[in-house]
């Protein structure tokens, strides 16, 4: 297990500081932490000898250091308990919304409890693998260049004029070859040999040994987005596609420290906003009824310039019951009592007038269960319109499924109650 040491736990919104403070990094990765967010990464703000982290949870680790952000709405003390609970809440939600399966190609459960986000990646990762090697892993064809003593292919007349003007024996040639140097495995590779380096659970260390021992080498691949854009898998390589999924999550996020060559980092961050809004949208979505429909970010055109393309308006979740239309926007943060911003209620006026809504609500995580009636103004008389937009807030309860019934039971509520 990773030692206390090299793990900091911390909370969204929280500092880290290297010259002050109960929790502390090193100067060193305050600079490894600093020329990362050069970058233009959104996971952090940098303050006087410190970082503050924003709305984005997961981890980040720098050199051996791990440093678990965690969300949190609800005004529990800091502690373990809350650290455990958040953790816990945190994994939970990624598996409601899909960020990733917890069931791997094999069907096997996975061996160890993770410490963080981090290791459970790693370990389906591995699994991932493990279970293509048991399979045997797949040949595709390739095209290949160089010197053969056989001809075969096409013969490159200037290369080989080049090459092997003393060597008439050779020839210098462009042919297919069939075999498993191919992407997909240079991927899957370059993937090892990154755990190989960066992976502190000593669970894993073993199993990670064990890969870079039975998976045959493969040349240096450069890493881009284009590399992952570029693969097309088929029917015979679609078993490959959840391990392709985490090495492009873990190798596009992986910033070598080439300096010092001590501080390597890594961040597999989510942003809660998006997250909140995904498992509002998968929790409604389970409720109950022929008559329901939820849909999320149904788009609608809001203005035409006198040339160019329209804009529109996108709600994060749209909700038909029967003949009549409600309007949901999830906005992560805990309004403690305050009324919503002024931007997010105008937003909802547009919301309520061009879907023709019921009415319409801003959707938060509390401390409590609550939710608040409003209703919009009539912009001439000052009246109290017929346009309602309600504020709900939902407990934070101890586990996931317990939260999302209340989450369901508070929409329901809140969806039939009559107009006031």
């Amino acid at each position: 297990m990773q030692k206390a040491k090299d793990r900091i736990t911390v909370f969204e919104h929280e500092i880290l500081r290297f010259d002050k403070g109960e929790k502390q990094i090193t100067k060193d990765q305050y600079l490894a932490l600093e020329k990362y967010c050069g970058e233009g990464v959104p996971y952090f703000n940098l303050i006087h000898n410190g970082v503050r982290f924003n709305e984005y949870v997961g981890v980040l680790q720098v050199g051996k250091t791990v440093i678990e952000v965690l969300p949190k709405a609800d005004k529990l003390s800091i502690g373990v308990e809350v650290e455990d609970k958040w953790r816990k809440m945190l994994i939970d939600m990624l598996r409601v919304v899909g960020s990733f399966d917890i069931k791997s190609t094999s069907d096997s459960h996975l061996k160890i409890k993770p410490n963080t986000i981090l290791d459970l990646y790693f370990e389906l990762f591995i699994k991932e693998v493990e279970y293509l090697l048991h399979k045997g892993l797949v040949k595709q064809y390739r095209k290949k260049e160089g010197n053969v003593n056989a001809l075969k292919g096409s013969i490159q007349f200037g290369k080989h004029i080049q090459k092997n003007l003393s060597h008439q024996e050779r020839f210098y040639v462009r042919h297919s070859t069939y075999d498993i140097e191919h992407k997909l495995h240079l991927i899957l590779y370059k993937t090892i040999c990154v755990l190989n380096r960066i992976n502190t659970n000593t669970d894993l260390h073993g199993r990670i040994g064990a890969l870079l021992l039975h998976f045959p080498e493969m040349p240096e691949l450069k890493i881009t987005h284009s590399a992952f854009e570029k693969i097309n898998l088929t029917r015979k390589t679609g078993q490959y596609k959840k391990a392709i999924e985490i090495s492009k999550l873990i190798l596009l996020q992986y910033h070598p420290d080439v300096s010092k060559g001590r501080n390597d980092v890594i961040a597999l961050m989510f942003d809660m906003n998006l997250l909140w809004e995904k498992y509002i949208f998968v929790t409604l979505r389970k409720i109950k009824g022929s008559n329901t429909q939820v849909t999320a970010q149904t788009s609608k055109s809001f203005w035409q310039p006198k040339s160019g393309s329209r804009s529109k308006i996108r709600p994060d979740i749209k909700v038909v019951h029967g003949d009549k239309t409600y309007i949901l926007d999830t906005k992560w943060k805990n309004l403690n009592g305050s009324n919503p911003t002024p931007d997010d209620l105008r937003q909802m006026y547009v919301y309520h007038e061009y879907y023709k809504a019921e009415k319409v609500a801003l959707v938060y995580p509390g401390s409590e269960t609550s939710h608040v009636k409003g209703r919009f103004i009539e912009p001439l008389s000052e009246d109290v319109s017929s346009k309602q937009c309600g504020v709900i807030s939902i407990e934070a309860m101890e586990t996931i499924k317990s939260w999302g019934i209340k989450i369901q039971e508070g929409f329901l509520e809140w969806m039939e109650e009559e107009s006031e």
